[in-house]
């Protein structure tokens, strides 16, 4: 039923954002009623969760929003100045359905969820710091392997460049300490390499369904739209990592992850650790794309070579043995040394993050 999925994705919000919790219940219990809601919805009746259009519905909302478009919900949205009264959102999110109702349901109907968060860009650069020196250690190198980033359902490509980050951490700064993107990374502990070594992305490469474009005004907002409008951190990151990605362009390619992994993986590459990386898309993804891309990534691991390593690190929520809980881990393989590490855990959005290395079974 739609008004469960939409209740589901509230709780999702639960005190992060106190804003769309809101809207999501009060959409609920619309839709539940049959009202302004069910119209805008049409067609979405059989959604599958992992389509999430409870957040499609808010995303929809703040892109109106943002292009200046529903003032008399402006002054609830952060993002735009405004500051949030529970207790009246609802009624004046109303006005905005029935004023713009066939346009929303044409966005809800012909978008997906991309929130492409740039925080998450933060345990991803301790991982590939870890993965590189580890896979130097098993070849018996001096120096750390340059690296090849290969990222599935990149969305817009925000998470491309982690080393053209500063990362401030304690008064020391990662990365790069020009950058004009600094991130307070909320680390506790540290990785178990040094993350001070100069780490070299020789070549980087996304793919995804629907890809976005962060060098026009339409994949910004579209970007935009998803961040929850009561988080204006995250919502300043984004606009930030989208500049730092028109100054330092990777293009993200319209393909499905085997297709494309399969292409990118077909021979080893000497001298580079080849790294495949995915955050937060695991549960976007088919079943038959999710074997076939397990299947193909086994058998590009089985033709790596200490001199042409290869490391899956993913992102991702995982059940923890807390029953109906999960928690977002920061998992890493490395072939051929059979390596196999959980090296810590944190949020949905990458910050904070908990550094805590134990084996990944």
């Amino acid at each position: 039923m739609l008004a469960e999925l939409f209740l589901d994705a509230s709780r999702g919000c639960g005190v992060h954002s106190p804003l769309t919790r809101t809207l999501l219940v009060a959409a609920a219990d619309d839709l539940a009623r049959g009202g302004i809601t069910a119209r805008v919805m049409a067609g979405a009746e059989c959604d599958r969760h992992g389509t999430v259009p409870g957040l499609r519905f808010a995303g929809a909302l703040h892109r109106l929003v943002l292009e200046g478009r529903a003032p008399t919900l402006a002054k609830h949205y952060p993002t735009v100045g405004g500051k949030p009264d529970l207790d009246t959102l609802w009624d004046d999110a109303l006005t905005v359905l029935h004023e713009h109702t066939d346009e929303l349901h044409v966005l809800v109907t012909s978008t997906v969820v991309q929130t492409n968060e740039p925080g998450r860009s933060a345990p991803l650069f301790g991982g590939l710091q870890t993965a590189t020196h580890l896979a130097a250690d098993e070849a018996g190198r001096r120096a750390t392997f340059p690296i090849r980033l290969l990222e599935v359902g990149a969305s817009g490509g925000l998470n491309l460049r982690p080393h053209r980050i500063a990362y401030r951490v304690d008064g020391v700064t990662y990365g790069d300490p020009g950058s004009p993107f600094a991130l307070d990374p909320g680390w506790t502990g540290r990785p178990p390499v040094d993350p001070g070594h100069n780490l070299r992305l020789v070549r980087r490469a996304g793919c995804d369904l629907n890809p976005v474009d962060v060098s026009t005004e339409d994949g910004r907002l579209h970007l935009s739209s998803f961040v929850w409008a009561d988080q204006v951190d995250r919502f300043d990151r984004l606009q930030t990592a989208v500049e730092l990605a028109r100054l330092d362009p990777v293009p993200v390619r319209r393909a499905t992850g085997p297709e494309w992994l399969a292409e990118q993986l077909a021979r080893p590459e000497r001298d580079v650790l080849t790294v495949v990386w995915h955050s937060v898309v695991w549960q976007y993804v088919s079943p038959a794309d999710r074997a076939m891309g397990r299947a193909i990534l086994a058998d590009a691991a089985a033709r790596a070579t200490p001199m042409a390593p290869l490391a899956l690190l993913v992102y991702e929520p995982r059940r923890t043995h807390t029953a109906g809980r999960y928690e977002f881990q920061l998992l890493l393989k490395l072939w051929p040394a059979g390596i196999s590490l959980r090296l810590g855990t944190g949020v949905g959005h990458g910050i904070p993050f908990t550094w805590d290395t134990a084996p990944w079974n």
